[in-house]
């Protein structure tokens, strides 16, 4: 049969919907693009934001049509609005044939082949108790791979549903994570980007205490991949501020294959906020943790997400994560608006920001980030800088893409010899709004 997935959300699904095609293709089906020709649609969805729940539950009943048209077709859904609300979306959406919850995504290729054999609807959202063995599935991308090193999370951040969609936190063993890593390296990966709710809690059995300033079990998961023969480059995200102890810093700053930019999830610079979304540590604690960070990597860059309009939220705090943010520097943002998720803890709290102040707060911080950004890149224009060859741009054929270890987009006219996947060096000549154009040397 033909499948043809769509991926709706986080870095997090789309590597379980590469496992899971990988899983279809390992079982003598094929992927397609092409959803009109497909035998079966799955849709991987979200629930971390409204909009992604709202978009996902349009494009399936949208399929209603294709159905008609065609009763031997398949759709199911899968991951966390699946979880979230199970056989509910049978009965809301009646040409859905299954529905399967984050916990029993790997069990996708046995629904598909039962469907086809009884045409009986079902919904499976039992979470899973141990590991997902389907993770080491990967498709075809020859330089660059995904690794989930840990699922779920014990956070509770008060706006947040993951912990009650992907369950609470696994870790999968060093020796099963290397194991796919070597596998990927040989296949001719460079490059792994590794994935968990928070990636620095890595190995430490769901215990929500950051560790103690020598222990680090996600350092020494760095340490042991930087010894890999083959890699050239490991990225993570996202990490918790809270778990950037000595024993993660000097790892960080002594694997010369761990790239020096950091995802840091803010959320807010008020601690009066931060308290209401019980995010476990304060303005001046992240403000700490980014010092000690760059004295120990000096060019270290930073990313970061942020709420604006939180219930509560007022003037005077959204000004003091303004000012965090202009004080950190963070060379990107993730900037969202504020909406309740059914089943946090902050749905059962008054919206006091109204649609138009949130609009007002996130357009404000996203100027400031437009500002940052075109005077950090122009302070690159003469240097030389380390890439990752990418391949050809999307916006340019003629031009290939690549990346630096700061995670600075560069655009360059390819040579003969550039592969994708390749380690080079630019000199850049000039800066575009949010990325540099180089050539290469």
């Amino acid at each position: 049969m033909k499948i043809y997935i769509k991926t709706y959300g986080c870095q997090m699904n789309e590597r379980d919907s590469e496992a899971v095609g990988a899983l279809f293709t390992a079982s003598g089906h094929t992927l397609t693009d092409n959803e009109n020709s497909a035998d079966v649609l799955l849709f991987n969805t979200c629930s971390v934001r409204d909009a992604a729940e709202r978009k996902a539950k349009g494009k399936i009943g949208y399929m209603k049509k294709l159905k008609l048209r065609r009763p031997e077709l398949i759709i199911g859904v899968m991951g966390c609005m699946a979880q979230r609300l199970g056989e509910q979306l049978l009965a809301e959406l009646p040409h859905l044939d299954f529905v399967l919850g984050t916990g029993q995504i790997h069990q996708a290729v046995d629904a598909v082949e039962k469907i086809a054999a009884e045409r009986k609807r079902f919904s499976n959202t039992i979470e899973a108790p141990e590991e997902i063995d389907m993770l080491g599935a990967h498709g075809s991308n020859s330089w660059s791979a995904q690794i989930a090193i840990t699922r779920g999370c014990n956070r509770f951040c008060s706006y947040c549903i993951v912990p009650y969609v992907r369950g609470r936190e696994m870790s999968r063993s060093l020796d099963s994570i290397m194991d796919e890593a070597k596998m990927l390296v040989d296949s001719g990966v460079k490059e792994l980007l590794l994935l968990g709710q928070n990636v620095a809690a890595y190995g430490l059995n769901g215990d929500i205490r950051p560790p103690a300033s020598g222990y680090s079990p996600f350092a020494e998961l760095l340490e042991a991949l930087n010894e890999l023969p083959g890699l050239e480059r490991i990225r993570y995200t996202s990490p918790y501020v809270s778990y950037f102890n000595d024993r993660l810093i000097a790892a960080l700053a002594k694997c010369s294959k761990v790239c020096h930019n950091i995802h840091l999830p803010l959320q807010s610079g008020s601690d009066r906020i931060l308290k209401a979304m019980n995010r476990q540590y304060t303005a001046d604690s992240y403000r700490e943790k980014v010092a000690q960070l760059r004295e120990a990597i000096p060019d270290l860059t930073f990313s970061t997400d942020v709420i604006v309009g939180f219930p509560g939220e007022e003037e005077s705090d959204f000004l003091l994560t303004r000012e965090l943010m202009e004080e950190v520097g963070f060379e990107q943002a993730f900037i969202f608006k504020y909406s309740p998720r059914p089943g946090a803890k902050s749905a059962l709290l008054a919206n006091t920001v109204s649609e138009e102040e949130k609009l007002r707060r996130n357009n404000i911080l996203l100027d400031d980030l437009e500002r940052r950004i075109g005077k950090r890149i122009a302070g690159l224009v003469g240097s030389e800088q380390e890439i990752l060859c990418e391949g050809v741009s999307a916006r340019n054929s003629a031009r290939w893409t690549g990346r630096t270890g700061t995670n600075f987009v560069v655009h360059f006219e390819p040579d003969t010899t550039v592969k994708p996947g390749d380690i080079r060096k630019v000199k850049v000549t000039r800066a575009g709004s949010v990325s540099l154009f180089g050539e290469l040397i």
